[in-house]
């Protein structure tokens, strides 16, 4: 008992606990909420959206995220790989809006990175 007492009043030691306690901590958060993009799993209104929204000319790949507020959508942001043109996007936000029942000025439609 006496080592761990001695040990304890080591100003070194106790920083190095706390930083291991500390990382620990952070770890345990990571592995709990810690999600990349790519694990994201769309709901099935999102799913449905970009299952139809991916039969767009001029659309190779599109990925939406819909916010919804007591069981309704209210907004919408689309990214899409293709042509990035007036047109695809002008189909893009008809489609979204007319799909989720949402006005056009709550969805953004957005080019992926190239």
């Amino acid at each position: 008992m006496g080592k761990l007492k001695e040990l304890w009043n080591n100003r070194t030691f106790r920083a190095v606990l706390i930083a291991l306690a500390a990382l620990l901590l952070l770890l345990a958060l990571w592995f709990a909420f810690g999600k990349t993009s790519s694990e994201y799993s769309p709901t099935q209104t999102e799913a449905r959206l970009i299952c139809l929204l991916n039969e767009i000319e001029g659309v190779d790949g599109a990925k939406a995220v819909v916010s919804e507020e007591e069981g309704r959508a209210v907004s919408a942001v689309v990214v899409f790989e293709g042509k990035d043109s007036i047109l695809t996007r002008s189909r893009i936000l008809d489609i979204t809006a007319s799909l989720l029942r949402i006005d056009k000025k709550n969805v953004q439609v957005y080019p992926a990175q190239a």
